[in-house]
């Protein structure tokens, strides 16, 4: 075989390897660059009033969660009941509303529950950005430091939260809780 037709193939076998390997790794488990950072800045217009501008600071304060979601998204829809029992929980959720349409959002609010006490609107995907969204519904866990100390990729299950979220929640406010006996 000639040298140069060795080559291709070698490249091509190393191609086919990597693309192999990728096609077994879970998008969810992606790990993200921003847990244990501060949350990162944004101003964004308030959902249900245009005139309201919203910052990180907004979602900072106390321990809680952060919804990505978005009308068009069907596993949104999926978890939002678990979303809804979070809040009713005392758990504090803020969300982006992720490239959707303003109206959509607030028709689909109005006729249903709203498990969020403040929502960003982000109508371009520009703080989704800065946050490292991949996909619609993301969540993540944010200290009262606003550090974000958890981050899903996908809808949250019930087991999910039993195993992972509520009791890393706990754990924060149970840290905060010590912090501020100590003022």
């Amino acid at each position: 075989m000639k040298p140069r037709l060795i080559l291709l193939l070698l490249g091509v076998s190393a191609l086919l390897g990597l693309l192999f390997m990728g096609l077994g790794l879970n998008s969810r488990d992606l790990p993200s660059p921003l847990v244990g950072k501060p949350a990162p800045p944004f101003m964004l217009e308030a959902l249900e009033n245009a005139e309201v501008i919203l910052t990180e600071r907004d979602f900072i304060g106390e321990v809680a969660l952060v919804n990505v979601w978005a009308t068009w998204c069907g596993t949104c829809r999926s978890e939002k009941p678990l979303l809804m029992e979070l809040a009713r929980g005392g758990i504090p959720i803020h969300a982006f509303n992720y490239r959707d349409e303003r109206d959509s959002a607030l028709r689909y609010l109005n006729v249903s529950d709203n498990p969020y006490r403040t929502i960003a609107y982000d109508p371009k995907g520009d703080a989704g950005i800065d946050w490292g969204v991949y996909a619609t519904p993301e969540t993540y866990v944010l200290d009262a430091e606003g550090v974000i100390r958890y981050k899903r990729i996908g809808p949250l299950t019930r087991q999910l939260l039993l195993d992972e979220v509520l009791p890393l929640i706990e754990t924060l406010r149970a840290g905060e809780a010590r912090r501020m006996a100590q003022s």
